[in-house]
């Protein structure tokens, strides 16, 4: 087979890729970097003859119009499992709705509910033998690949190609759109003083020889700065990010003490900067695969000595833990956040870290709660919680009962509300 000229036969313009999307369809995106920009930013130019078609992904860079202008509602429906900024803003429009699941199950019950009419991603550009590179996400790719009626990919020369489960041929896509767009980078954070002192105490709950999972943002990034003089680290996570790097630059991390994928960097996704995106290109020592694997706590807790490191907005003083809401208003999603909770705790020797500032809205508010206000989605119950951090400390719930519970976080909420937090655990028996 000549796959120069399939492929040649295969490219189209994005007019021409558009016209496969029909009414009341299911398009499924690639997801993050990956999503395919140049298509969705067309989307909405097929609005006047299409009716109920739902675009099924999840952490979208782009604020597209098919979503945020209100005049889309009834043409297309964005069905995303975990929120951004133009999902957020546009939830009440009637544009967006949220799929509440667990990544690693996401592919196979969205599958049985509706099967994908059309797959749409961004891929690096195909080699020799025929294949292209899912790159840099390959969290639920391959699965609606592998089932879309129809698959149209854009072909994008500075997209990294890297390794492990992310090789698409040819044969299986039907359409091929060229662009030759900039990758999506997102900057490492400032770090401040809270991020700091958080980062530091969640340094000290983890040995040398670890597997850690970890994401992006100011606290990730202060805990990588504080690991920075351990050895030995493994790498299993949803998402690897530039802090990792600054870890790899170091020589904390070698990957050498995993008990799976051994000398291997293993996730799902990954987003940060340039120069991560050099890094992972053409990178042997680095495997993405499918979040049905790598999020699955059977499979997270074969790493011993496994550490997950996520977020929260809100934790109430049982220690139930809301890492997608505020209320009944959502925030982001579920994520990987309980699945990597979940494995680690069952590793030898493992451990899970809730790690979040103290306060928001400029320390007027408390994210340690008495009780969760009516609406909140627990993400984490508190039967699941290890460690929770703050920049006041480490509380460790571990096998502690409700009443010691109380007493760990209230030492470690901002002190301005520690008198508050007694009186309404006293108030409400919260003990």
């Amino acid at each position: 087979m000549n796959f120069y000229e399939a492929y040649r036969r295969k490219v189209v313009s994005v007019e021409e890729a558009l016209q496969q999307i029909k009414s009341h369809h299911e398009v499924v995106c690639a997801l993050v970097a990956c999503e395919p920009a140049t298509l969705l930013g067309n989307l909405h130019t097929i609005s006047n003859r299409v009716e109920d078609v739902s675009v099924v992904s999840a952490l979208l860079l782009g604020q597209y119009e098919f979503f945020m202008n209100p005049d889309m509602k009834g043409h297309f429906l964005l069905n995303s499992w975990f929120y951004t900024d133009g999902p957020r803003a546009a939830h009440d429009l009637g544009t967006v709705s949220y799929v509440p699941l667990e990544l690693h199950r996401f592919s196979n019950r969205r599958m049985n509910y509706r099967g994908p009419n059309v797959f749409m991603g961004t891929v690096s550009p195909m080699d020799k033998h025929g294949y292209f590179s899912l790159s840099l996400s390959t969290v639920m790719e391959k699965d609606f690949i592998e089932n879309a009626d129809k698959v149209i990919l854009e072909v994008n020369p500075n997209m990294p190609r890297t390794f492990g489960d992310t090789q698409v041929h040819i044969s299986e896509v039907d359409y091929l759109v060229e662009t030759d767009r900039p990758v999506p980078e997102m900057p490492a954070a400032e770090l401040t003083e809270k991020d700091m002192l958080i980062g530091s105490y969640v340094a000290d709950l983890i040995e040398d020889g670890s597997t850690i999972q970890i994401g992006f943002g100011g606290i990730p990034g202060a805990v990588a700065l504080s690991l920075s003089h351990k050895k030995d680290l493994g790498v299993h996570s949803e998402m690897f990010t530039d802090c990792l790097l600054d870890l790899h630059e170091a020589g904390a991390i070698t990957n050498r003490k995993k008990t799976i994928w051994k000398n291997k960097y293993v996730a799902a996704v990954a987003l940060g900067t340039r120069r991560l995106y050099d890094f992972l290109d053409d990178n042997m020592a680095v495997e993405f695969h499918r979040s049905s694997v790598v999020n699955d706590p059977a499979v997270i807790r074969k790493n011993h000595k496994m550490v997950s490191i996520n977020s929260a907005l809100q934790v109430d003083l049982t220690g139930q833990c809301s890492a997608e809401s505020v209320g009944g208003r959502l925030f982001s999603g579920t994520g990987g956040h309980k699945e990597f909770v979940n494995g680690a705790q069952d590793s030898p020797g493992g451990k899970s870290i809730i790690a979040f500032y103290s306060t928001g809205r400029g320390d007027s508010v408390s994210r340690i709660m008495p009780q969760f206000e009516p609406g909140t989605i627990v993400t984490t119950s508190r039967i699941d919680v290890d460690y929770i951090v703050t920049e006041y400390g480490v509380a460790c719930l571990r096998g502690r009962s409700v009443r010691e519970r109380v007493k760990e976080l209230i030492n470690i909420a901002h002190p301005h509300f520690r008198d508050f937090l007694n009186s309404e655990a006293q108030r409400n028996h919260i003990w």
